[in-house]
Order: structure tokens, then sequence, then C-alpha cells
């Protein structure tokens, strides 16, 4: 879809990070499952492959993006190189430090191009994210959600939180904000999403694109085509 009618052709990006059970899923279930899925597109990131590794932290990120005219979620994002990388020890502190400044330059250069970022930090807090661990592990249909590795995090908690404050304070930008939802009640994190989006949507001033057509001329073609098929209807008079 165009602004206006013209200049580029914008997308939108939803940036989702959370905690463990901060309710990633769930929000793109309620908040982008009540969207057509024609003009969505959503990707989660794990741990990187072996191919991504080869690679800088942002070549799958930019694999991912959506195109033009599309709403593109994120489920985890590059965010994760300076959240888990960080206090995971999975990079020296150096290389983690300078990931803050390639971000900003990054985000730039998507809003230059004519992406709307919205970054939201689901914020779940220490109490209610063990609650929702052992509803995991209370039912077995909910088993494939657990993740033994989940435990090791949520011992770490305070050494996440340290990193999430420093990534929302370096990487909030006028251009691409950061806003950080509450999110222990799902209600109101599902409601606080989906008016985000909305308040975007009002802001870009979107239209239908224009036919590539004449729809005068196609409409006298599809009213005589019709006459011309059925003929005159003829009158049963038995």
């Amino acid at each position: 879809t165009r602004p206006g009618g013209s200049g580029p052709a914008r997308r939108v990006l939803l940036v989702l990070q959370a905690m463990d059970c901060g309710g990633k899923d769930g929000t793109i279930k309620r908040v982008a499952g009540a969207m057509d899925p024609l003009g969505l597109h959503i990707r989660s990131f794990g741990p990187p492959t072996p191919e991504e590794l080869r690679h800088d932290f942002l070549w799958r990120i930019r694999r991912a993006l959506p195109a033009a005219g599309y709403l593109g979620v994120f489920n985890r994002s590059h965010y994760e190189d300076v959240l888990v990388a960080r206090v995971e020890a999975l990079v020296p502190e150096a290389t983690w430090r300078a990931r803050y400044d390639e971000i900003n330059a990054f985000e730039r250069e998507l809003t230059e191009r004519g992406v709307t970022l919205i970054k939201v930090m689901l914020h779940i807090s220490y109490a209610e994210q063990g609650e929702r661990l052992l509803e995991r592990l209370d039912d077995p249909r909910k088993y494939w959600k657990y993740n033994p590795a989940d435990v090791a995090a949520r011992a770490r908690w305070d050494d996440y939180q340290a990193a999430y404050a420093e990534a929302l304070g370096r990487c909030g930008t006028e251009a691409a904000p950061w806003f950080v939802v509450p999110a222990d009640r799902k209600w109101y994190r599902d409601w606080a999403v989906a008016h985000l989006l909305r308040e975007t949507f009002a802001t870009l001033d979107l239209g239908y694109p224009p036919a590539g057509f004449d729809p005068v001329r196609e409409r006298e073609r599809l009213r005589t085509g019709v006459i011309e098929a059925c003929g005159t209807p003829e009158v049963n008079t038995r």
C-alpha cells in the first residue's frame, strides 16, 4: 500500500521481544491472527544455523524483511545478539557492544527505505513467568512449549533485565522507538499491541492502490458481455 497514493511503497515491521513465557506467540496469534494472512509476513528467530553463523548477525534479519505492502512480524529479532549473546557470553564483550551502533544504523536504513518499525518489549514479571512455566509442566498438552533451558535463563533474570535496559536505552530512537507493554495480563497485552498497530496505520495515510484499468469501460464490457452470453430470456408459457 502506498501512502497517499505516491512515494515509496511502505511496509510495517512489528518486532516482539520478551523473556521466555512473555507471550510473543500469543500476541501474534491474537493480534496478527485477526488480519488477512495474505498481507502478513511472520518470522521467528531461534539460535543461528551454521550457515547464518558464517555471516554477520544482521544477514538473516535482512533476508527476513517483509516485502513492500506487507505487515512483517518478528518473533525475536536482531536484538537477540545484544541480549542472549551478551548474557550467555556467546561473543566477546567488544563484539556485542559494537552491535548497538550497527543496529541503530540498520534501523535508520530501514526507515529511510519506507519501513515503519514498531518495537515492543512484552514485559513479564518474574512471578508470572514462574507460574507460566509451571503450567507447562502441569499440562501434557503444553510439554512442547517447555524447554529446560528456560530455567537456566530464569536464573540469570537480573542479567537479562540489565541487558534489556541497555538495549532499550541505546537503541530507542526517534525513528524507531521502543514500547514496553506489561504482559502479565494477556488481554491487556493484546489490546496494547493492537492499538499500537492501529495508531501506526493511522499515521501512514494508507489507501487502496489505484485501478490499472478504466472502471467505466470495464463496467460496460461486463454488462454487454452478460447480455450477449445470455441473450433474451425465454418465457415458459406452458
